[in-house]
C-alpha cells in the first residue's frame, strides 16, 4: 500500500516521496491514493487564503497564487492533457487521427488559445473567493475531481490498450479502487456540505454534469478514454466546481 501511495505521488505530483521500483505490484492501489494529491492542493489553498487575510494581500494576488498552486504541486501534468485534447478535437479528424494528435508532444495554436482562456477565467473566478470557508469548498473540489477521474479510469472504456493511464489501470485492484474513489467523492462532498451547503450542492452538481459530458464526448470523439482525456476532465471539473461555488454563493446571497 505504501509503495502504491508513493507511485501515485511520483506519477501525478512533484511532491518528494521515496522512489519505488516501477512494477505492476507497486501500482496496484495507486489510483486509490490519487485524491490525496488533491487534498494537498486544497490544504495549500486554504493556507494561502489565511496568509492573504493576515497580510492584507489583495484578491488579484490571491487569485494568481491559487491558480499557481495546482501547477506547483502537479507539475502541470493534467494541464498537458487538457491541451492535448483541445488540439485533437480542433482537428475535426477521425478517431484514429485524434488519438495520434494527442500523442504528439508539440502544442498547437488551439491548445494555446484554450489554455489562455482557461487561466484567465480561472483567475477571475478566484478573485471572488473571499473567505476561508469558500476556499475550503474549492479545496474539497480538488479531492472530488481526482476521485471522479480515478473512477472513470477504471470504469470507462479505454480508447487505447497502451499508454500511461493503462500502466496504472491494468494492474489496479478494480473493486478496491472503485470503493476508494466513491469514498473520497462522498467524503469531499460531505465535508463541503458541512462548510457551505449551498456551494457544496452546486459544486457537486457541476462535477456530475461534467462527468456525464466527459463520458459522452470521450466515447464520441475518441472511442473511449485516455490519460490525456482524464487530465482534460480533471481540469474542466475543477473550473466547473469553482464557477458553481462562486455563482451559487452570489445567487443565494440575493435571495437572503
Amino acid at each position: 500500500m505504501l509503495r502504491s501511495l508513493c507511485s501515485a505521488f511520483l506519477m501525478y505530483s512533484r511532491i518528494p516521496v521515496p522512489k519505488v521500483e516501477w512494477k505492476e505490484e507497486n501500482r496496484r492501489y495507486a489510483l486509490c491514493f490519487f485524491p490525496l494529491i488533491g487534498a494537498v492542493i486544497g490544504g495549500l489553498l486554504i493556507v494561502w487564503r489565511i496568509v492573504c487575510d493576515c497580510l492584507g494581500i489583495g484578491q488579484l494576488l490571491f487569485a494568481a497564487g491559487a491558480v499557481f498552486l495546482p501547477v506547483l504541486v502537479t507539475g502541470g501534468i493534467h494541464m498537458d492533457g487538457f491541451c492535448d485534447v483541445n488540439d485533437a478535437r480542433a482537428s475535426y479528424a477521425d478517431k484514429e487521427k485524434r488519438l495520434e494528435i494527442m500523442s504528439d508532444p508539440h502544442i498547437g495554436s488551439f491548445a494555446v488559445i484554450k489554455l489562455c482562456l482557461y487561466l484567465i477565467i480561472q483567475t477571475a473566478l478566484f478573485t471572488q473567493i473571499l473567505t476561508v470557508k469558500s476556499a475550503a469548498v474549492i479545496a474539497c473540489g480538488y479531492v472530488l475531481s481526482r476521485a471522479l477521474s480515478g473512477l472513470t479510469a477504471v470504469t470507462f472504456k479505454a480508447a487505447k490498450k497502451e499508454g500511461s493511464l493503462q500502466s496504472f489501470v491494468r494492474p489496479s485492484h478494480k473493486n478496491i479502487t472503485i470503493t476508494a474513489e466513491i469514498f473520497f467523492s462522498a467524503a469531499a462532498i460531505s465535508a463541503a456540505a458541512v462548510i457551505q451547503p449551498v456551494q457544496a450542492a452546486a459544486a457537486a452538481a457541476s462535477a456530475v454534469l461534467v462527468l456525464l459530458w466527459h463520458r459522452h464526448t470521450a466515447y464520441r470523439d475518441f472511442g473511449g478514454i485516455t490519460g490525456d482525456l482524464c487530465g482534460w476532465f480533471l481540469q474542466v471539473c475543477e473550473i466547473a466546481v469553482l464557477a458553481a461555488a462562486v455563482f451559487s454563493e452570489r445567487i443565494f446571497s440575493l435571495w437572503k
